[in-house]
């Protein structure tokens, strides 16, 4: 799975993990990281999606990155927007109001970048990783992240013989060996979603469970 497997994906449409309403769950649960309303948030993989709008609204400033040029144009297109482009060994930089999006490759970004942010937000970033390419984001990516950053992180957990992701399933033992070395990992809620999900009941999963996380790192 390369960069040019989700710039197709996104050049033919197919966009499923992206949502036209904001997370519930990150509605629900982002207070629990009792941040600042003028903190940084980091957005990994962050596509078009309103949860950004949302964190923005809040008074952080947010932080992402996206592969896609198309997903950053469409961004900015759909609200009516015109960023600031400006170009650096990391990407091109779009700035608006509260919001940066740089067009680049996450893996790319380096300690300096994430200095002054205090969290991260993950809905579906992680789970759209193969497992070799998880285990490089946490040890490269998160680790990168200032020491007393907070995190919300969304996954998906089903059989995963049952489906070929993306979205993977990650599980609670994964997260666990991914994170614990660097983070505090608090499971915040578990909830059957299989109903909710018709594509997954197509594809003949016979359970699913979202979980949501709190990261503190040490």
């Amino acid at each position: 799975m390369d960069a040019e497997f989700w710039q197709q994906r996104w050049r033919d449409g197919q966009i499923g993990f992206h949502q036209e309403r904001v997370t519930p769950l990150l509605e629900k649960h982002w207070d629990a990281l009792d941040l600042p309303a003028s903190s940084k948030v980091f957005v990994p993989l962050a596509g078009k999606s309103r949860d950004m709008d949302w964190l923005a609204a809040r008074g952080h400033r947010v932080l992402g990155v996206e592969l896609s040029e198309l997903a950053v144009r469409q961004f900015f297109a759909e609200r009516g927007l015109v960023p600031t482009i400006t170009d650096s060994h990391l990407g091109k930089h779009h700035v608006t109001g509260q919001i940066e999006l740089i067009c680049g490759d996450a893996f790319a970004l380096d300690a300096a970048t994430f200095a002054d942010c205090s969290a991260v937000y993950d809905r579906a970033a992680l789970i759209a990783l193969p497992p070799d390419m998880r285990q490089r984001y946490a040890d490269e990516l998160y680790a990168r992240l200032p020491s007393g950053c907070r995190g919300l992180l969304i996954t998906l957990e089903y059989p995963q013989h049952e489906k070929s992701g993306p979205p993977f399933s990650v599980e609670e033992t994964e997260m666990h060996a991914l994170f614990d070395r660097d983070w505090n990992v608090d499971v915040l809620e578990r909830r059957d979603i299989l109903a909710e999900q018709p594509s997954f009941i197509t594809d003949g999963v016979s359970a699913l469970q979202t979980a949501v996380y709190r990261l503190q790192r040490y």
